[in-house]
């Protein structure tokens, strides 16, 4: 690690500070903290283990982040670094745990992870629990320089995590709180999966702070309406939200754009103009696709962001603004710091506080959710009555793969509703386009029960959901006729319905 690179990681911990300042959420708190150490060391996986506050004896796992391809937890092999830290009271590090003498010879024999890490998190000289960073072989190997940023990091996190009642609180196993999906909803943030109630946390939290966030997801997932939700919810609310899109505006016209000009700065220029960032003065931008923003424009961004300060393009002066930024990519912007197509200071400033946004394969318990949500939007638009899919094609649309996520999922909704006669009030799959019959004919939808990475209370819900939305609808949401068409008692009927959230809306 040079000297330049561990000045900016330096930074970022500094910065990683505040954030933690202005946290209330203890398990938010702890998703922060696990992100940024991923980012910072490079690593496959980040773990927080905690000791018990009643008996510090008893270690459990509190929080673990970890990269798409590092699927297997090894809480074995983390429970045994933890103990010969604690036993030791010095930090770990091991280049090769297969190898490494500390340990069994045969203890490790059969795990993917090479390079380890993991550091004390005291308070005083009062320890509280262990952070854990692991590799996968072939990947980076840790050095003495990464354990020494690391005995840093946990110097700076762990008086966030000293928390007796928040701890106290994950050895109790409590019920998650689904109270913020209401709220979200009444915005058009719509779903119920533990990814989809993540994330509304994250951005529950985030949103009173005054902090960059840094939103990384696929196209299509929504990142622009977290946006305007952050907003919505912070202290700016009041002032204007405006939208910079990246991805749409030609290179040669981004900075004018961006800083605005003076009348004459080039041949068309016939006044002042203001640029987006003056615009957002004392609100928020929203920068969409940042990572297409051009080297040298990279640059004058970054000043700004350091100095809060900027020049319309053929202008000598200075203005100073008060803008939040929230800046989204549709890939990972490390790797393009890796590839030298995106400066890494920009990143860091960027990443102050990082959201991932799940793509709708990841989070396909809401599909159906979703498709509840858009259908009466459509329908209401077009003048028709519909109200629901058949079975099938809502079995389709949950499992099929959507690479273009909920964008791609309500282009399909509008198509399907605007193909439907006006008088149905079910959209069946009779009337799916062509291509869609094909790829529902295909042998990847053979058996939906083996091609579901639903959870069986999941798949459950939304079937039962289905047959009864179905019922209530064939005999006009008259609720007596619909549970004789189910035999079953008309109250029982009734519970179901507000067990499942079924209303005529």
């Amino acid at each position: 690690m040079n000297y330049y690179e561990e000045n900016l990681k330096l930074g970022s911990i500094i910065e990683l500070i505040q954030v933690l300042n202005q946290q209330s959420s203890f398990e938010e708190i702890l998703r922060i903290i696990s992100v940024k150490a991923i980012q910072l060391f490079d690593a496959d996986s980040a773990k927080v283990m905690m000791l018990n506050p009643q008996t510090e004896h008893t270690i459990k796992t509190i929080y673990i982040k970890q990269k798409d391809n590092f699927l297997q937890n090894y809480h074995l092999l983390n429970v045994n670094i933890a103990g010969w830290v604690q036993k030791n009271q010095i930090s770990f590090l091991s280049s090769d745990l297969c190898e490494d003498e500390r340990f069994s010879s045969d203890i490790f024999k059969d795990i993917e992870v090479q390079s380890a890490i993991c550091v004390a998190l005291n308070v005083g000289n009062r320890p509280i629990g262990t952070l854990h960073l692991l590799n996968k072989r072939g990947n980076k190997i840790f050095t003495q320089e990464d354990l020494s940023l690391a005995e840093k990091f946990s110097y700076v996190i762990a008086p966030f995590l000293n928390t007796v009642g928040k701890i106290e609180e994950y050895f109790a196993c409590p019920l998650p709180d689904d109270d913020l999906t209401n709220k979200y909803a009444k915005i058009g943030l719509i779903g119920k999966s533990d990814r989809f109630i993540d994330l509304l946390k994250s951005i529950e939290a985030v949103s009173k702070c005054n902090v960059r966030v840094l939103l990384e997801g696929g196209t299509g997932t929504g990142k622009e309406l977290i946006a305007k939700a952050i907003h919505k919810f912070s202290e700016r609310n009041t002032e204007k939200f405006s939208v910079l899109d990246c991805g749409t505006i030609p290179e040669s016209l981004i900075e004018s754009e961006i800083f605005g000009y003076v009348k004459g700065a080039f041949t068309g220029a016939a006044k002042d103009r203001m640029g987006i960032i003056e615009e957002a003065n004392n609100g928020t931008l929203f920068i969409d696709e940042v990572c297409n923003l051009p080297l040298d424009m990279q640059s004058k961004f970054l000043r700004f962001l350091q100095e809060k300060e900027f020049r319309s393009v053929g202008s000598n002066e200075v203005k100073k603004v008060d803008v939040r930024i929230i800046a989204a990519a549709s890939v990972p912007l490390i790797k393009l710091v890796k590839e030298k197509k995106f400066k890494e200071e920009l990143y860091y400033r960027l990443n102050v506080y990082p959201i991932y946004v799940p793509s709708l394969d990841e989070r396909a318990e809401d599909i159906a959710s979703l498709v509840y949500h858009f259908i009466p939007v459509f329908a209401q638009e077009q003048k028709k009555c519909l109200e629901t899919f058949d079975n099938d094609l809502m079995k389709f649309l949950t499992h099929r793969h959507w690479p273009g996520n909920i964008r791609e999922l309500e282009n399909i909704v509008e198509r399907l509703v605007a193909l439907t006669p006006p008088a149905h009030k079910i959209i069946g799959k009779d009337i799916l386009p062509k291509e869609y019959i094909e790829e529902m004919e295909e042998e990847k939808f053979p058996n939906y029960a083996m091609q579901s990475n639903l959870s069986l209370n999941a798949r459950l819900h939304d079937i039962e959901s289905q047959i009864i939305r179905e019922a209530l609808i064939n005999h006009d949401w008259n609720q007596t006729k619909a549970a004789l068409s189910l035999n079953i008692p008309e109250q029982t009927l009734r519970y179901r319905m507000h067990k499942l959230k079924i209303s005529k809306d």
